[in-house]
C-alpha cells in the first residue's frame, strides 16, 4: 500500500511512520509543512528509508495537495496534521481554525477529487482516516467514560476546532460517499514528544532544576496512551476498520496531573541518583489554572478491542519509565528542539 500521512513529522505522525516503515512493506508520503512542533529527526531511521518521501506542503494549499495526489496516487490518507496544544489555542485561536478546520476541508476536497478519478476497485479499497481527540467530548464528572456515541461538547478553542474537523470528515463520507474512518484518542506520551506538553516539559524542567508548574491543585484527570500503542491502533483501524465508523483509543490509564508529576519526580530520583535536584518533587509549584480547564477525560475503548482485537502493550508505569529514560538518553534531540521558538515558557494565560 501507499499511504499519505499528514503531519508525519509531528509527535503521533512520526510514530505512525516509524511503525509503517519498521513493520510493514508499505510506502509513505509524508506531508508536513514543519511548523515549530514538526521535526524530521523524530522519524529516526524511517526518515532515510527509500519507502518514505517528505513534502513540505501546507494542508491548506489545495494546489500543492492536488500535485501530491497526482504524483503519489496513494491508497489511503492518514490525517494527523493539526495544531494541538490547548494553551496555545487560548493565546491565539487563528492557527487552529486555519489548520484544523480550513486545512481539513482542503484535504477532504483534494482527496475527494482524486478518489473520483479512481477505477471502481481502487475506490472501494481507498480509505480516508481522520485522527482526533477525546477533548471534543468535553469534561467528565467523577464517573463514566467517553464512548463513540458521547455527544460533542468541546470547551477550548483547540477542541472546538477538532470537533469541527470531525464533523467535516463525517459529512464528506455521508454526502459524497468518501470511505472515511475516524478515531478519538486519549492523551499520548512517549519518545519524541514536543516539550510544551506536560510529561516532557516536567522531565526537562526537573533535569534542569527548574520549577515544575502544576495547574490549580493538580486534580485534573487524564487517560494516558503510549504513542506506540496508538500508532499500532491507527494502522489496525486503517486495515480492518469499517468505513463510516469511529473508534475510541485509550489504555485505561487514568491519573491526576499531580500523580503524573510526582511519579516522574520519583523516577528521576531513582534514575539520576547524583542529581543535585533530588528529591525532585520539591520543585513542584502550583500555578494559576488554565482557563476553562476540563476536569476529567476517560476513554471507553471496548469497541476497538472487541471488533478489531487491539490491546495496549504498555502499562502506564512501564511506559512512563521508558519515556523518562528516552529523554535522559536523547538530550541532544530535546535541546535542539528547545533552542528554537519554544523555550518552556508558560502559555495559555491570555484569557
Amino acid at each position: 500500500m501507499k499511504i499519505l500521512v499528514t503531519g508525519g513529522a509531528g509527535f503521533i505522525g512520526s510514530a505512525v511512520i516509524r511503525h509503517i516503515v519498521a513493520d510493514t512493506d508499505w510506502s509513505v508520503t509524508n506531508v508536513d509543512k514543519l511548523t515549530y512542533a514538526g521535526n524530521l529527526e523524530s522519524l529516526g531511521e524511517a526518515g532515510t528509508s527509500n519507502r518514505h518521501r517528505h513534502y513540505p506542503v501546507d494542508i491548506c494549499d489545495r494546489a500543492g495537495l492536488d500535485a501530491i495526489f497526482r504524483d503519489q496516487r496513494p491508497d489511503a490518507v492518514l490525517h494527523l496534521a493539526a495544531e494541538s496544544h490547548v494553551d496555545r489555542s487560548i493565546d491565539g485561536a487563528a492557527p487552529f481554525i486555519q489548520t484544523n478546520m480550513v486545512g481539513t476541508y482542503a484535504l477532504l476536497e483534494a482527496t475527494l477529487a482524486f478518489w473520483r478519478t479512481l477505477d471502481e476497485a481502487h475506490r472501494a479499497r481507498f480509505r480516508f482516516q481522520h485522527i482526533s481527540t477525546d477533548e471534543v467530548f468535553g469534561s467528565l464528572g467523577p464517573t463514566g467514560r467517553f464512548t463513540e456515541t458521547t455527544p460533542y461538547q468541546p470547551n477550548s478553542p483547540y477542541s472546538a476546532s477538532k470537533a469541527a474537523s470531525d464533523h467535516l470528515v463525517r459529512a464528506w463520507g455521508h454526502t459524497y460517499g468518501l470511505p472515511t474512518l475516524a478515531t478519538n484518542c486519549s492523551n499520548n506520551y512517549g519518545p519524541y514528544h514536543f516539550p510544551e506538553k506536560l510529561i516532557p516539559l516536567v522531565i526537562i524542567r526537573a533535569l534542569r532544576g527548574e520549577s515544575l508548574p502544576v495547574y490549580g491543585r493538580g486534580e485534573n484527570v487524564r487517560d494516558w496512551l503510549h504513542v506506540e500503542d496508538h500508532a499500532r491502533a491507527l494502522i489496525l483501524v486503517l486495515a480492518k476498520g469499517r468505513p463510516g465508523e469511529t473508534y475510541n483509543i485509550g489504555a485505561d490509564s487514568e491519573r491526576t496531573n499531580l500523580d503524573v508529576v510526582r511519579t516522574i519526580c520519583a523516577l528521576l530520583d531513582d534514575m539520576e541518583p547524583t542529581s543535585p535536584h533530588r528529591p525532585h518533587d520539591r520543585l513542584i509549584k502550583f500555578v494559576t489554572d488554565r482557563p476553562g480547564h476540563d476536569r476529567r477525560y476517560a476513554i471507553d475503548a471496548s469497541k476497538i478491542r472487541s471488533e478489531l482485537g487491539w490491546r495496549p502493550r504498555w502499562t502506564f508505569d512501564e511506559g512512563l519509565r521508558s519515556t523518562v529514560k528516552w529523554f535522559l538518553d536523547n538530550r541532544g534531540w530535546w535541546e535542539r528542539v528547545m533552542s528554537g521558538a519554544y523555550r518552556g515558557e508558560r502559555l495559555g494565560l491570555s484569557a
